[in-house]
C-alpha cells in the first residue's frame, strides 16, 4: 500500500477572472499594402481582417503580460500573492532562458509562483487552460495564471503576401481557481506533427546564425531577413475547416453537451472564413453568440482566445455564466478544444 497521502484539492475548477491588451498602435490593411501587392478589399475577403494592434518597443511581452494579468486578477477578486503558478504561452519571447513567466510572477507580486512558459502556438491557451485546471484539482495550487501573449510583429515578413496581413499582437489572461461545480470541461487535444511543415518559421536560429548568407532568405533591397512565421495557406485552411470542427464536435460531446446547450462559441481568431465553415459544419443555432475579434485584432496566436473571451465581456455580447465552447489550432500542428463556463 503506497504511504503517499492523497492530493487535497478543489472538486473542480473553473475561469474566475478574464483581462486582455491591445497595443496602443492601431494598424490598417492600408499600412500593409505599402509592402506587398494585394488590395484591402482582398485582405478583407480572404481573412475578415480590417485592422491590427502592433507593440511599441516598451509593450514588451513581460509589459502587455502584466496588464492583462493585472484585471484578470482583480476580476477573479484575489491578491496577486494567492497565485500559485503562472503559465506562459508565447513563441515571441525571444530569450531562450528564462521563462518569461517567473519575470512576470515576480513583477506581479505572487508569494515565489511556480512559473513556467509553453510553446503550443495558437491552441497554447488552451494547453495552459488545462495544465491549470489539473493544478487546482490536484491542489498543487489554489489559483493559477493563464496567460497567452504575443509580438508577432516581430516575427513577420511585411514582404511575404500570403502572411503579411495576418497577425497582431497582445495579451489575454485568465485565473483559473476552485469550483464547487465543473467551470472546465474535458480537454480534447492532440498533435498532427506530420503537417508541421504547414505553418513553421522560415530559417532556424542555428542557420539563422551560421553566417552562411546564401543560404538564408533576403528581403527586397538584397538584406538578409530575420525569421518569421510561414505558412502554407491553402493546407492550413482546409485542416482548419474539416479536422477542428471534428474536434470541437468531441469536445462538446465530453462535456456531455449539443449546440443547443451552448451560448458563445469562441474560436481562435485566425481567419473570419475559418470561423464562418466552423459554425456551418458545427451547425451552431442563431442564439449562440460567435467571438469575431479577427476583425479588429487579427490574429494573436496564442493570445486570441482570452482576448476575444474579454471583449465579448466586455461589450455584453457574452456575460457571466454562459457556456462557451472555445478551440485553439495551429503551429505543430497542435489543436486544444473544451467547454467552458464564462467568468
Amino acid at each position: 500500500m503506497s504511504k503517499i497521502k492523497p492530493s487535497k484539492g478543489a472538486p473542480y475548477a473553473r475561469i474566475l477572472g478574464v483581462g486582455g491588451y491591445r497595443p496602443t498602435r492601431v494598424v490598417p490593411n492600408e499600412v500593409i499594402l505599402e509592402r506587398i501587392d494585394s488590395s484591402d478589399e482582398w485582405i478583407r475577403s480572404r481573412s475578415g481582417i480590417e485592422t491590427r494592434h502592433w507593440a511599441s518597443p516598451e509593450e514588451t511581452v513581460a509589459a502587455m503580460s502584466i496588464e492583462a494579468s493585472g484585471k484578470a486578477i482583480a476580476a477573479a477578486g484575489i491578491d496577486a500573492s494567492r497565485i500559485g503558478a503562472v503559465v506562459v504561452s508565447t513563441v515571441s519571447h525571444f530569450s531562450q532562458t528564462p521563462a518569461i513567466a517567473t519575470e512576470i510572477a515576480d513583477r506581479l507580486g505572487t508569494d515565489k509562483a511556480a512559473a513556467f512558459d509553453i510553446s503550443a502556438g495558437c491552441a497554447g491557451f488552451g494547453y495552459g487552460l488545462t495544465l491549470a485546471k489539473g493544478m487546482v484539482v490536484e491542489g498543487s495550487a489554489e489559483y493559477v495564471l493563464v496567460i497567452g501573449v504575443e509580438r508577432l510583429s516581430d516575427l513577420t515578413d511585411l514582404e511575404d503576401r500570403a502572411t503579411a496581413f495576418l497577425f497582431g499582437d497582445g495579451a489575454g489572461a485568465v485565473v483559473v481557481g476552485p469550483s464547487q461545480e465543473p467551470g472546465i470541461g474535458p480537454t480534447v487535444w492532440g498533435s498532427e506533427g506530420d503537417k508541421s511543415e504547414t505553418i513553421k518559421q522560415t530559417v532556424s536560429w542555428d542557420r539563422f546564425h551560421s553566417g552562411d548568407e546564401s543560404s538564408l532568405p533576403v528581403d527586397s533591397e538584397g538584406n538578409v531577413k530575420f525569421p518569421a512565421i510561414t505558412q502554407e495557406g491553402q493546407a492550413v485552411f482546409r485542416w482548419a475547416v474539416f479536422e477542428m470542427a471534428k474536434v470541437a464536435k468531441e469536445a462538446l460531446d465530453a462535456s456531455g453537451l449539443s449546440p443547443d446547450d451552448l451560448d458563445v462559441f469562441i474560436p481562435h481568431q485566425a481567419n473570419a472564413r475559418i470561423i464562418d465553415s466552423m459554425v456551418k459544419t458545427l451547425k451552431l443555432p442563431e442564439h449562440v453568440t460567435v467571438a469575431r475579434d479577427i476583425r479588429t485584432t487579427g490574429n494573436t496566436s496564442a493570445a486570441s482566445i482570452p482576448l476575444a473571451m474579454e471583449r465579448l465581456l466586455a461589450t455584453g455580447e457574452a456575460k457571466s455564466g454562459d457556456t462557451a465552447l472555445v478551440i485553439g489550432f495551429g503551429a505543430g500542428l497542435v489543436y486544444a478544444a473544451t467547454v467552458v463556463t464564462l467568468p
